[in-house]
């Protein structure tokens, strides 16, 4: 969020940067919000503009003006509590935008020089785009006072997902604050963007965007939108112009290299070990032979990641843990493969020596496809009530394809398909999907056949629960349908996976079961009210096993309420009866979430949860109580603190049976836009009482890790890394902790536009 320190300007030599802007606004400026309605022709612009934050260049004179009229949250389509104007023209390689965003209090504004993608709780303002005007996939690009980019993609039909901050795109922007507010500019070249072909008219969709983060965060937009409203981007205002725009060459070459040396050792005393030290260059390519497609090949890949993963407490959990993609190659264009279920997890592909991929629209759909060889094979075996991974010593070739067909706007049909293949092994995927919607109603579909063979170290993981067979084959499918509109939401959905289903491409941990839910909810909108929003929630679930055993049978129901200070408060309960080890179990608890922001630079956040949960280690229930306190804090422009630290136990047969705490916690200075120093803490505990387990434990085990990055960033394709890391370790083995891991790394890319 924005810092209250705001420097003072002469407000005579802001009016004069800002002539050229304020004549414009005169000329065309819109009509009151009651009638106003975005949209309209964006003209060519004559002259150059500098992308410097000052709207003083004399060729924004006869660009579209326009307003962000409407406050959507927490308002209803209410006047915008302030004034923002925005300008829009384009060249023949660039569209360019301009926003003056006014403010009655401009030392209440929140900016701060923070890495891409981390400023979303500042104030910004931005532009979404619709390229193809089809209310399906749209870019969001986001910029605070201070010129900091955030951009994502958008997927209006990806309910789970529809924000993706994994792309980053090749745009520029700058900005100020002004003696009343701040102003931005922004610049996107064509060649950044995808869209259709042919030297006509272009005709986008366009939403243009300001966060106002004060005692409540409101959301001001250009256009307005329904309470009711199942399609954000169906809102959005129709512009057309853009006759010519080119895109040049659209041809991107990034060379890099990665250096890293690691070591480690088994205990405490014993010397350092080296690790295998690499050297490792690499490019990428990247070519849009039109402005609907782009190919992308890799020659020995930078599939490496740069900051560590948050740490994540694994105890009392069968099941494994899924850890999010932050490896270049695999974020760009990860909208193109998703599905409703969770066919494609690139993480399983973990060290490939080549990659290529295509990735398109066409007038009536969207496509993707990649290939890849991978050094090694990763395998999560599932099961019904437990999960693991497994590594198997061999190479594997991993093919993956998508295509959605749009028959309209309302209804679309997919298909999707995963094949990987080594020696003795191979799991193959394909499948069909469907999304219909319109008005309150949504309705999804998704039908998937898996085919396998699997070496037998393979087999033995499964075969307890699964049975032995090496070749097994299965089918997955599932089926939801949701209403909502301003008030009231309900949804309904069924699930069913074979114990012979296998996706070793994506993360399906469970399978053998089948799992039915029906949930509703109804919201109370007080506007103008401290608690301006009241939501309860409830569903009622039940599973069973492949053979018809009950697996559970679940009630939740849960109250949340929005208030000052940003605050969110919810409060939840749960019951149910689950299996586990052979006997069903009693479970319930109850637990409350809330954060809040008591000032710009602060958010606090805490949950607590206790009640009667089975210890899986033992086959027991117990009383088990969380609790995890969370924040940020902001000091000055460039430093940010945060922390996350979750402590859980559990009591049962008049002892401890284990107490259990996780640490993540970390600090990040950011000199300018550019240069950004990282430290990152870690650490966990585990302290298990032996005497009130049968089988013997390890009592006591714990972990620490700190790790520091230092990156200096031109653009997200050019860039420099550098950091180290070190980890300690001990458990009942290595009872006094030691230092078991250090490394240093060095990473470097260049973009390179021929």
């Amino acid at each position: 969020m924005k810092s209250p320190d705001l420097k003072s300007h002469a407000l005579t030599a802001a009016l004069l940067l800002c002539a050229p802007f304020a004549h414009a606004q005169q000329a065309t400026a819109p009509t009151e919000t009651a009638t106003y309605v975005p949209g309209g022709r964006i003209p060519q612009l004559q002259g150059e503009i500098a992308i410097d934050g000052k709207l003083d260049d004399a060729a924004w004179q006869n660009a579209l003006v326009q307003e962000i009229a409407y406050d959507i949250q927490p308002g209803d389509n209410t006047p915008a509590p302030v004034r923002t104007t925005v300008r829009i023209g384009y060249t023949a390689d660039a569209i360019y935008f301009a926003f003056h965003a006014m403010d009655s209090d401009p030392s209440a504004i929140r900016a701060h020089l923070r890495d891409r993608d981390a400023a979303f709780n500042d104030d910004w303002v931005g532009v979404f785009m619709d390229t193809f005007n089809d209310n399906r996939r749209g870019y969001e690009l986001i910029v605070n006072p201070l010129g900091v980019q955030a951009d994502l993609l958008r997927d209006e039909a990806n309910t789970n997902n529809q924000e993706d901050p994994s792309w980053d795109g090749l745009w520029e922007s700058a900005g100020q604050l002004t003696a009343e507010g701040y102003d931005v500019e922004i610049r996107v070249p064509f060649s950044t963007l995808r869209f259709p072909r042919g030297g006509g008219d272009q005709k986008w969709g366009l939403s243009l965007f300001r966060n106002y983060p004060r005692d409540k965060r409101h959301q001001l937009t250009s256009h307005k939108v329904p309470r009711d409203s199942n399609c954000f981007q169906c809102e959005w205002g129709k512009y057309e112009g853009m006759a010519g725009a080119q895109q040049g060459r659209n041809l991107e070459v990034v060379p890099f290299l990665t250096m890293g040396k690691p070591q480690y050792r088994d205990a405490a005393g014993e010397s350092w070990k080296s690790g295998d030290s690499s050297i490792e260059p690499g490019v990428d390519v990247s070519w849009a032979p039109s402005p609907a497609m782009t190919l992308n090949a890799t020659l020995n890949p930078d599939f490496s990641q740069v900051e560590t993963d948050q740490l994540q407490l694994d105890i009392n959990n069968s099941f494994a843990l899924f850890y999010q993609e932050k490896r270049p190659f695999f974020l760009e264009g990860a909208d193109y493969f998703t599905s409703q279920f969770d066919v494609l997890y690139t993480r399983q592909i973990a060290d490939p020596d080549f990659g290529a991929r295509i990735t398109g629209r066409t007038g009536s759909g969207a496509y993707g496809a990649f290939v890849a060889r991978d050094a090694s094979t990763l395998v999560l075996v599932p099961g019904v009530q437990g999960s693991g991974f497994e590594q198997l010593d061999q190479k594997a070739n991993v093919a993956v394809g998508r295509y959605r067909h749009d028959f309209n706007t309302h209804f679309s049909v997919g298909a999707i398909g995963t094949f990987r293949e080594g020696d003795a092994y191979s799991n193959n995927v394909a499948g069909l999907d469907a999304r219909w919607q319109q008005g309150a109603h949504t309705a999804t579909a998704q039908f998937l056949h898996s085919q396998s063979e699997y070496p037998d170290d393979i087999v033995a993981a499964y075969a307890g629960e699964l049975g032995n067979d090496a070749t097994p084959s299965g089918n997955a499918w599932r089926t939801e349908y949701n209403f909502s509109n301003r008030n009231w939401g309900f949804n309904l959905q069924h699930e069913d996976i074979d114990p012979g289903f296998r996706a070793d491409l994506g993360f399906i941990g469970m399978v053998g079961y089948d799992k039915s839910l029906v949930g509703g909810e109804h919201s109370w909108y007080r506007d103008g009210a401290a608690f301006n929003k009241i939501n309860v929630y409830a569903d009622w679930d039940i599973t069973h096993r492949y053979d018809g055993q009950l697996l559970e049978r679940e009630f939740e129901a849960q109250v949340s309420v929005q208030g000052p200070m940003q605050s969110n408060v919810r409060l939840h309960g749960m019951t149910r009866v689950a299996y586990w080890n052979g006997r069903l179990f009693d479970e319930h608890y109850a637990d409350i979430n809330a954060n809040f922001r008591p000032n710009g630079s602060l958010q606090l956040g805490a949950y607590l949860q206790a009640g009667t949960m089975i210890d899986r280690g033992a086959d027991k229930t117990g009383r088990r109580t969380m609790l995890e306190v969370s924040g940020n804090a902001n000091i000055g422009r460039g430093l940010a603190l945060d922390w996350d630290i979750i402590r859980q136990q559990m009591k049962r047969d008049g002892g401890t049976a284990f107490t259990a705490t996780v640490v993540n916690t970390g600090g990040s200075w950011q000199f300018d836009p550019h240069q950004r120093l990282r430290l990152t803490l870690q650490g966990s505990e585990v302290e298990r009482n032996q005497a009130l387990y049968v089988g013997t434990v390890n009592e006591t085990a714990r972990d620490w890790a700190a790790q520091v990055v230092y990156s200096y960033k031109i653009n997200p394709r050019t860039a420099l890394y550098a950091g180290a890391s070190y980890g300690a370790f001990m458990d009942d083995d290595n009872p006094d902790l030691f230092g078991n891991t250090r490394s240093v790394f060095l990473k470097l890319s260049y973009g390179w536009q021929p």
